[in-house]
């Protein structure tokens, strides 16, 4: 049987697939994962890739608000979880949106601890 190698996307290809794919659903995220994308590509790229970032990809989001209850529920997964594996506060907040106000919708993300919840991540 024949090996298929084909060359993995890097970060950067994969973030253009997901910006350019056609919508089948809402993109939906938070402003915690707004604000820390933003500060990554400040800080690892340039003040261009996070403006570029704002301009064109957050107006094409769902903004899912929260309140105080996924607050204190993100923080006893991270009191819990977070000592023994590799898990931002940010990773649980996004982890009680997705499983509680999303219904467990798929997660396109460039974090693999996110499949170590148990969460169901496109790639």
């Amino acid at each position: 049987m024949p090996v298929l190698i084909r060359k993995i996307p890097t970060t950067h290809e994969r973030e253009l697939l997901w910006r350019n794919r056609p919508l089948s659903a809402p993109r939906c995220t938070t402003w915690d994962i707004v604000s820390e994308t933003v500060t990554l590509l400040r800080y690892r790229r340039n003040y261009q890739a996070a403006l570029a970032f704002l301009t064109e990809v957050k107006p094409g989001l769902h903004l899912v608000t929260y309140g105080d209850r996924a607050r204190e529920e993100a923080e006893q997964i991270f009191r819990s979880y977070a000592r023994d594996h590799r898990l931002s506060f940010c990773d649980a907040l996004s982890f009680v949106v997705v499983t509680t106000l999303l219904d467990h919708a798929p997660c396109f993300t460039f974090d693999e601890d996110f499949r170590g919840l148990g969460l169901t991540v496109l790639s």
